[in-house]
C-alpha cells in the first residue's frame, strides 16, 4: 500500500462497527452459495464514506486502484466513490484511464450496491456520445455483476432521454436467471417509464407474458392499479 493509501485505510476503520458488520454481511448475502459468497465488511455505512470521500478528492488513480482490491467491501465502495470524484474533475484522457480502471476491475465491483452506485456514473457517463458495444457484449458476460454493470450503466441514457440502449439489453437479458438481474432490469424499465411511458408499454407489450414475474412487478410498479393487474393477469 501507498502511504497514502494506508492513511485512508486508518481513517475508514475509525468509523467501523463490528456490529454493523455482521448485519451488512448478513443483508448482502454472503454466505455460501449466496451471490455475495465470502465478502468481507467493516461495518462503515454509506454517508460517512461519501463525507470521506469529499476530503480526498485529490486522489489518484493508483490510490484509487489499491483500495479497489481491498479484501474489504467498503474499502472497494468508497474506492468508486472517489472514481466517480475523479472522473468528474479531469481530462479526456483521464477519464479514458478512469473508464478502463473501471473495466478491469469488474470483478472487483462485486455486489449490486458496487455496482449501483457506480456503473451510471462511469461507463454509462464515458459512453454518453461513444459506441457501446462493450454494454451489449457484457450483458451476455458469464458474470453476474458484468451483466448487471450493462444494465445499470444505461440509466445515465435514460436520464438524458435516450432509451434504444436500455430496451436492446433488456431483450438480451429477459430470460436471465438470477433474480438481481431481474429487479435490475425491471427497475431500468420503470425509468423509461417515467420519461416515456409508450417506450415501456411497447416493450412490455411484446415481451411480459415471457418476462420473470420480479421483472414484470418492477417493470410495472408505477402503474396504475387496474392496468397493473392487466399484465399481471396476462390481459393486456
Amino acid at each position: 500500500m501507498s502511504a497514502s493509501t494506508t492513511s485512508i485505510s486508518k481513517e475508514l476503520r475509525a468509523h467501523a462497527s463490528p456490529a454493523t458488520a455482521t448485519i451488512l454481511q448478513g443483508f448482502f448475502k454472503t454466505g455460501p452459495g449466496q451471490y455475495g459468497e465470502g465478502d468481507v465488511f467493516l461495518g462503515i455505512k454509506v454517508p460517512p464514506l461519501r463525507a470521506l470521500a469529499k476530503q480526498h478528492r485529490d486522489a489518484d488513480l493508483c490510490t484509487i486502484s489499491t483500495l479497489l482490491d481491498s479484501q474489504y467491501h467498503e474499502e472497494r465502495l468508497f474506492a468508486l466513490l472517489l472514481l466517480m470524484q475523479f472522473y468528474r474533475q479531469v481530462g479526456d484522457k483521464e477519464q479514458a484511464d478512469a473508464y478502463q480502471l473501471y473495466l478491469n476491475n469488474t470483478h472487483r465491483i462485486n455486489n449490486w450496491d458496487l455496482v449501483d452506485i457506480s456503473a451510471p456514473h462511469i461507463v454509462g457517463r464515458h459512453l454518453e456520445g461513444r459506441p457501446r458495444k462493450v454494454l451489449h457484449i457484457m450483458a451476455r458476460s458469464t458474470m453476474l455483476w458484468e451483466r448487471r454493470i450493462a444494465i445499470i450503466a444505461t440509466l445515465h441514457f435514460i436520464r438524458l432521454n435516450d432509451f434504444a440502449d436500455t430496451l436492446r439489453i433488456a431483450g438480451i437479458l429477459l430470460h436471465d436467471e438470477h433474480d438481481l438481474m431481474h429487479k435490475a432490469v425491471g427497475w431500468m424499465l420503470r425509468e423509461v417509464g417515467k420519461r416515456d411511458l409508450v417506450a415501456e408499454e411497447g416493450f412490455l407489450k411484446q415481451h411480459y407474458r415471457d418476462m420473470p414475474r420480479t421483472m414484470l412487478r418492477y417493470a410495472i410498479e408505477r402503474f396504475p392499479e387496474p392496468k397493473r393487474k392487466s399484465y399481471l393477469h396476462g390481459k393486456v
